[in-house]
């Protein structure tokens, strides 16, 4: 039977679904940002606890069950019940690709080809192998990461810095008649879409770059991450091959007609017009294009009762070789691939926010979202380069001539979506010791010509300075004999927010730094329940 003319086509449902879904994950995503007050009441990491594949990695790495990270069984469930309808419908970054897809595919004249869509699977089994024998590589891959990290560092202040800009020339150089309209609408911008403040990321254009070539690959083939890169896209199509709803193809009736092969975007289709349950993300474009309406989506017992195999499509047509030489790398790079020169003594550059776990522990958890950097007021947390090893690449540090940890500040903890940085309360958060502060007098002005400043001082946060004086009778830089007040760190009191190397005056670095000695981050600080 047709469908009622009067009705949408079931793929503009399936669009109208990656609309809201989109346009909840942009909200979500700008909602985590500081907004005069030191709670979140919602943020974007709730859409990585719901990422199985994450969840699944993160908890092989830990060895532990993370309760954090358990409404990911919920997404788990659901495709077992419907299919794999959470890359067609729910995923912002499959939303993009496909909206990508619009502006700079080529139009498609031949049937799409399955080939080598094995391979996410192959970097589903070394992804969690390695995960699982101390290699945590997972984030780099994940969908969810590699947006959320794209549009933090990248767009966002790409976006920002080109309002201010705008902004800016029609206050000073535009009459008034004009910004009697930008203004409110500058102030609108500021309130709903822009960040709280100007901020700059390390990695930024290395993640846009990682963002783009997702987007950009689909230029080649329609949905190719999705097809042969994404890994929580080969956990989900393995769950999906047992799903209880599933999409049932034509028949050798269709004779020549390939309108459903055509435009299926995950090459799921076969020959004799099966769907491999386990590829397809229910866009219903087939649904859409069949001009006899023969495609439906039902039970799995009524797809095999009109004559389709319950298995046809579903093998991953994966070698028992190639299987094992993917566990096998997984198995193996964990020894090959860590770089940490310094591990066994700690890079005193390598300063971790308020709450991290000890550094093995941080780094299986950590997701490389980015969550942390977003909300850091000071803008402190950048993502780290190899200060930390090829397995430590986006995870947050502190660089205290970029920015500062905030005294009162516990949003760090409020967005990580792992576990990876512990939630904590603002005393216990300024308790926490994430480093220490020490001087170089050749380069510090009471020391070095005495002259006299007292900057790292007056904005040390602890209640009792962790920065003092001694007066000190020197020869200043003009040979004259002064009586100078030379700081010094008393290092019971310093925690290392690095706010005394961020407003230190003197151009280029800092005349006080502060490195990660004497960090309190240790497993006996933390308590461990919810594991």
């Amino acid at each position: 039977m047709r469908r009622p003319a009067l009705l949408p086509a079931p793929s503009t449902w399936r669009a109208l679904g990656q609309t809201l879904f989109l346009l909840l994950f942009l909200t979500l995503f700008v909602t985590t940002d500081y907004a005069g007050v030191d709670e979140l009441n919602w943020a974007v990491n709730l859409l990585f606890r719901i990422d199985p594949f994450l969840a699944a990695a993160a908890m092989l790495a830990a060895r532990a069950v993370i309760a954090l990270m358990l409404p990911a069984l919920l997404t788990l469930g659901l495709t077992l019940l419907f299919g794999r309808f959470f890359c067609g419908w729910v995923c912002p970054m499959g939303s993009l690709i496909d909206a990508s897809r619009r502006l700079v595919g080529r139009a498609t004249t031949t049937l799409p080809q399955p080939g080598r869509r094995h391979l996410k699977y192959l970097l589903l089994l070394f992804l969690l192998t390695a995960a699982c024998l101390g290699l945590p590589l997972a984030g780099y891959l994940d969908p969810f990461s590699l947006l959320v990290r794209g549009l933090t560092f990248s767009v966002q202040p790409a976006l920002d810095h080109a309002a201010t800009i705008l902004f800016t020339w029609t206050y000073q150089q535009a009459p008034d008649w004009v910004n009697a309209v930008t203004e409110p609408a500058y102030a609108l911008l500021k309130r709903s879409i822009l960040p709280f403040s100007a901020k700059i990321y390390n990695l930024s254009v290395l993640s846009l770059f990682l963002l783009l070539a997702v987007l950009g690959l689909s230029r080649l083939e329609p949905r190719f991450f999705c097809r042969k890169v994404c890994p929580l896209g080969a956990l989900l199509a393995l769950t999906a091959r047992f799903s209880l709803f599933r999409l049932r193809g034509g028949s050798a009736e269709c004779g020549r007609c390939t309108q459903c092969r055509l435009v299926c975007p995950m090459a799921a289709i076969g020959e004799s017009r099966e769907i491999a349950t386990a590829e397809c993300t229910l866009c219903l474009d087939c649904v859409s294009h069949c001009p006899r309406s023969r495609i439906g989506y039902g039970l799995k017992r009524v797809a095999a009762a009109n004559g389709q195999a319950a298995t046809n499509g579903q093998t991953a047509n994966l070698s028992r070789r190639a299987i094992l030489a993917s566990l096998a790398a997984g198995a193996l790079a964990p020894l090959a691939l860590p770089s940490r020169p310094l591990a066994r003594h700690g890079d005193p550059q390598l300063i971790r926010p308020p709450g991290a776990l000890a550094e093995p522990d941080f780094l299986d958890l950590c997701l490389r979202c980015g969550e942390c950097m977003k909300v850091c007021i000071g803008n402190a947390l950048h993502a780290t380069w190899l200060e930390a090893g090829l397995e430590g690449v986006f995870t947050p540090r502190l660089i205290g001539r970029l920015g500062y940890c905030e005294y009162n500040c516990t949003l760090c903890g409020q967005v990580c979506p792992s576990g990876a940085i512990r939630k904590l309360g603002r005393i216990d958060k300024q308790a926490v010791i994430i480093g220490r502060a020490h001087f170089d007098k050749n380069r510090c002005l009471p020391y070095a010509s005495g002259t006299p400043c007292i900057v790292c001082e007056e904005h040390c946060p602890t209640p009792d300075k962790a920065i003092k004086f001694r007066e000190i009778e020197t020869e200043n830089s003009k040979g004259e004999r002064v009586l100078v007040r030379q700081p010094y760190v008393v290092d019971d009191l310093c925690i290392g927010c690095g706010i005394c190397e961020n407003k230190c005056p003197l151009d280029g670095a800092a005349a006080i730094l502060v490195t990660s000695a004497g960090e309190s981050r240790h497993r006996h600080l933390f308590r461990q329940d919810g594991y």
